[in-house]
């Protein structure tokens, strides 16, 4: 566990959460002010698996789901962990997974053409039912992201030029291609990252948000339409190789942002590897001081308008200052991570990793 983000630094962001928010919350007593936080690592028997995809239900729950076909969930903090993995999967890569609740989950293998696939929970991983299976050899499912229990969207490549975008109405358990007229062009070389789950991510009822790389400078889409329009803005985090780019977006409502990203390729250099946003993605700004390696993964921290973590295969950065500038606090390797209303902050990567913050 490291030190390096205390309770009292956590405490002085939430001053300025909304009061109800903030009665809601769990407290930080002033006797556990100097009380360092980091992550706690849990025990989920499994060391050969890499987990890019996490739901954060609460402080007890969570799904991780990654390569071999792999789901896991926790019920106890992450005390112990159950393989609830689909039957028939073992050859699939599980890249990303939501969960509505302890119960209801659907998760996205990724790949070419029949690669990608989905499938949906109601018991907890018990059963499983396989609800999409791509047919088009041309197109590559990267990400899931719903706005509620019911609605949903998933990231293509560029098929034919442009993302393709699958939709849900009924929580995963059927989907069907979006138009594509309100799509922008996608540049030359252009695509999202299926690193951490977080290259299509959305945020109340209506807006989501599409990072890309790989092109010769990244982009993040905005659609205040559930994806049915389009609007493209260049950031900051520096392309111009299938390696680079932006890699994921955390957004704590409709307009503030963050993106992270970099080189993916270890020990390259990552330089300008988050940029915020506060008007909805209209604009992007480079961080001041940005982390100073490529970052997959990034989340809020709930109830604040100020404190969020980064995460990558090197470490966990903390900004204080909603994204402007950044430190590193840990050196433990993960690719993804997520926050809850209730403080339930978890990360998962590579060799079986999955842990949650503690304070």
């Amino acid at each position: 566990m490291a030190v390096g983000l205390s309770a009292a630094a956590v405490a002085a962001a939430l001053g300025s959460a909304p009061a109800q928010a903030a009665s809601t919350a769990p407290a930080a007593p002033a006797d556990r002010a100097h009380t360092p936080a980091g992550w706690r690592l849990g025990d989920t028997g499994v060391t050969d698996v890499r987990f890019r995809g996490l739901a954060a239900v609460d402080r007890r729950t969570a799904w991780v789901a990654g390569s071999k076909g792999t789901v896991l969930r926790t019920a106890d903090g992450g005390r112990t962990w159950r393989n609830v993995s689909p039957p028939g999967a073992g050859e699939l890569e599980f890249r990303d997974v939501e969960a509505f609740d302890g119960r209801r989950a659907v998760v996205l293998a990724i790949g070419e053409g029949e690669a990608s696939r989905t499938y949906r929970t109601e018991d907890g991983g018990r059963t499983w039912k396989e609800t999409f299976r791509n047919p088009d050899p041309k197109a590559f499912y990267d990400c899931l992201t719903f706005f509620d229990s019911r609605n949903g969207l998933a990231m293509s490549d560029p098929v034919d030029g442009k993302y393709r975008i699958l939709s849900t109405s009924d929580g995963g358990r059927s989907w069907k291609v979006l138009p594509n007229k309100g799509m922008p062009d996608a540049l030359p070389g252009e695509a999202g990252f299926a690193a951490s789950g977080q290259c299509l991510v959305s945020n109340g009822s209506r807006d989501v948000w599409l990072a890309t790389g790989g092109a010769s400078r990244g982009r993040v889409l905005h659609s205040a339409d559930r994806g049915l329009t389009w609007k493209a803005t260049d950031v900051s985090i520096p392309a111009g190789d299938p390696a680079r780019g932006v890699f994921g977006v955390a957004f704590r409502d409709r307009e503030h942002g963050i993106a992270v990203g970099g080189d993916y390729r270890a020990g390259q250099p990552s330089p300008q590897a988050a940029a915020v946003t506060g008007d909805g993605g209209r604009t992007w700004k480079a961080s001041a001081v940005p982390p100073a390696e490529y970052r997959s993964g990034v989340t809020w921290l709930p109830h604040s308008r100020s404190v969020a973590l980064a995460v990558g295969p090197t470490g966990t950065d903390v900004t204080l200052n909603a994204g402007r500038s950044w430190r590193k606090i840990d050196g433990g390797s993960y690719d993804t991570v997520s926050c809850t209303e209730d403080f339930g902050c978890w990360a998962a990567g590579e060799k079986g990793r999955v842990a949650r913050l503690e304070f």
